[in-house]
This record gives structure tokens, sequence and C-alpha cells, in this order.
């Protein structure tokens, strides 16, 4: 130092407009990224406080400051782009649960009553009967879901596209995941009555085919994202679900024996008999109607399947459909429990009365016992194909390993 000056090195304060232009951008981004991230600004304090103690980086700054202004901006810019990209990397790795913007809060506001309030309701001290059991099931998927994250990297957010299987109830407040094959055209006719304003009275009065007619019931991708959240956060959500491999065979037994399916026939039995019977006749590549259960279980465990695209929705999984790990549902219902768990819905939505949810034909239900018989013929090799394949809902949903697999 000389006569008592600080040795600082004079920096001129005037800029370019175009230096002006960058510095702002730069500011504007950096300012964004350290309100997201308060480690970053932590780390900036810290930089700053040990440029002032140390010596060594005293002289650095010195030299760096030597350097044209140009310069200086440039590898101000870097570094902060490398800082940022560090955080953002370290962001996407995070659970995706508390990244996706689809995720609901906890309930409830304050307001009227609700089917998500009287779930949650906190005069309850201890859950009991029904409560009881969809507590537990919800404990077991947020459990699976966890495991689920810890264990994979993949970064997964939804978008409005993912929720097209969610149908919007507004008047009583909920949200239905339709899973195919688990009672879900009787679910959708209930829920044409529910919001049907009257025109429907008796969910059995209304045609199956009328009940999968996309028009007549709204979904939760048809709305803005703000109004996506809004309901996600205060609507009851529910999804019903089943053991996968009585669903799978379910499905086979109606989308492919049954001659009134053309359509899947054409669609789905042509390719599985052009890919997998040796010797076809023309008549089977043309039709597709005489697909059997081992042919079809070989072209679900095979990997170029699923290359060819996402599963159809009738043997999909339901972690797939219904996306359970970004989104929590309130209530889990079972096939195996299935009036139980409807009333126990209805009467949260305060529709215990009408309409009543349809009993099913028990007769014609694929059982446990049906499902080992189709799977007889299947290799040892398909099945553990198959299990990999479907083993998110065997555990999310609580679905032990079906003794006639034999995987050991």
């Amino acid at each position: 130092m000389t006569g008592g000056r600080s040795s600082r090195l004079p920096i001129s304060t005037s800029r370019s407009p175009a230096e002006r232009s960058v510095g702002r951008s730069v500011g504007r981004s950096f300012g964004r990224s350290v309100r997201n991230h308060p480690r970053l600004l932590f780390l900036i304090y810290f930089l700053i406080f040990f440029s002032r103690r140390s010596p060594a980086m005293k002289q650095t700054l010195s030299e760096l400051m030597r350097m044209s202004r140009i310069c200086r901006m440039v590898l101000a810019t870097c570094l902060g782009s490398f800082i940022l990209v560090i955080f953002y990397f370290q962001s996407m790795f995070q659970p995706a649960m508390r990244r996706n913007p689809f995720v609901a809060e906890s309930c409830c506001g304050k307001g009227t009553r609700s089917a998500l309030r009287e779930l949650y309701d906190p005069s309850q001290a201890e859950p009991a009967g029904r409560a009881a059991v969809h507590q537990s099931r919800r404990e077991r998927v947020a459990e699976a879901c966890r495991a689920s994250s810890e264990s994979s990297r993949k970064r997964r957010v939804l978008t409005p596209g993912d929720l097209k299987h969610l149908v919007v109830d507004e008047e009583h407040e909920l949200l239905y995941c339709y899973v195919p094959k688990v009672a879900c055209t009787n679910w959708k006719r209930v829920m044409m009555v529910l919001t049907g304003h009257g025109k429907y009275s008796d969910p059995m009065e209304i045609p199956s085919n009328q009940a999968h007619i996309p028009s007549n019931l709204k979904t939760l991708n048809q709305y803005s994202i703000g109004e996506i959240n809004r309901r996600l956060k205060t609507y009851l959500k529910f999804l019903f679900v089943r053991e996968p491999f009585e669903r799978l065979v379910s499905a086979y037994r109606n989308k492919f024996t049954l001659k009134y399916n053309s359509s899947f026939h054409k669609r789905f039995g042509t390719r599985i008999v052009r890919r997998y019977r040796k010797n076809a006749t023309a008549e089977a590549l043309a039709n597709g109607d005489d697909v059997s259960f081992k042919e079809f279980a070989e072209y679900l465990a095979d990997p170029a399947t699923r290359r060819d695209g996402p599963l159809n929705e009738h043997w999909q999984t339901v972690y797939q459909l219904c996306h359970p790990c970004h989104i929590r549902y309130d209530l889990v219902g079972k096939y195996e429990s299935l009036e139980e768990d409807a009333d126990y819905v209805l009467r949260l939505a305060g529709a215990a009365d009408s309409p009543r949810f349809p009993s099913y034909a028990k007769s014609t239900r694929t059982t446990d016992a049906m499902t080992a018989q189709f799977f007889a013929n299947v290799s040892v090799e398909q099945r553990r194909r198959l299990y990999r394949l479907y083993e998110p809902d065997f555990l999310m949903f609580n679905y032990s390993t079906p003794a006639y697999l034999r995987l050991d």
C-alpha cells in the first residue's frame, strides 16, 4: 500500500448496452436459482467469507480483476452455470413425489362437507372398520413407492396426458381412476348416474357400451393445470385393484375368446399369431380369433412388445395406468371386497342410498383356480418375465406371489 490508500485496483463501472443486457439476463436466472436452492445461497455466502480470509483467494481474485471485462463475465457465467448444473442434477434424484406438480397435498381446507373431509375427519381419534383397512392400504402403497424411489433414479413427472383414466365427478368431488377388468364398466355406470343430474337413476339401465363412450364422462386431462391441481388437492381420489394375474386372465378371456371382440382379434390377435405361431394357417393370420393364452403370455413377456409402445389398457399395469406413486389415492378398493369398498366410497360421497353399486355375477368371475389352469401351459421363463412385468402391482397392493408360478 502507498499513502495509506487501499491496494484495490480501480474498477470501471461503465458498461456497454450489450454487457448490461447479458448481465441482467444472467442475474435474473441466477436469482431464480438462488431462491429455489437455499443451499446454493449458503455456498455463495461461504465463498465470500472464505475469499476475505484466505490470502491465496485474495491473490486469485486480484488476478481475475486484471482480466478484461468480457473475460470476467464469461468466466463468471461458466462458473455459475457449473454450479447450477450440479444443483439441477441433485434435484433430479429427489423422490418424484416431491417434484411432481400434480401431487395432492394433505386435505382438508375449510369449507362445506366433502367426501375427502369425511374420510379424514379429525374428530375420529383412531380409524375403525373400513377406514382402518384403507389407511393400511394407503400405507402399503406409500411404503412401496418409497422403496421404488430409492432403487430407481429415473426421472418421472406426470403430464395431463397421464391423467386420462381419472374420471371426474364435480358434484360429489370424486376422482376415480378406472382400471379395465376391475369392475370398470359398473363403476363407469355409477359415475354416469352421479354426474347425470337426474338423467339416470339405476346404473344397470345404462348399456355397457354407453359406459365406455368417452364423451359420457369427463376425465381429469381435459382441465387446465391449475384446475387439475385443485381437484387433486380437494377431491377424494380412489381406484380399484385386483390380483394381477387374475386380471390378466380375465382380460384374455374377454378379448380373445369371445367372438364379438373382432376388433381385438384384428388388432392384436393377428399380430400375436404372426409372431409366435409356427406354420400358422392363412385363416388364423387373417382373423387372429384363436389366440391361445400361451401365445398371449409369450406376447406380453417379449421385450419387443413394450418397445412397440405402451401396453393396451386392458393388460397394462395399474402402476402405469393410475400412477399411485405420483398421485396420493385416498382409497384403494379391491375386487375381492368390491361391494364393501364400493359402498364405503358412496357413503363418503353422500350417495349411499342412490345409486347402489351393481352386484356382479360370481358364476362367470375369473378365479384363482381358473388362473392357475391358464398358467399351466406357460413356461417357467415366461412366468418369471410376466411376474417382473406385474411385480409393482403385486407389491404395491399387497398380493402374494401365486403358488402356481413356481419361480424357484
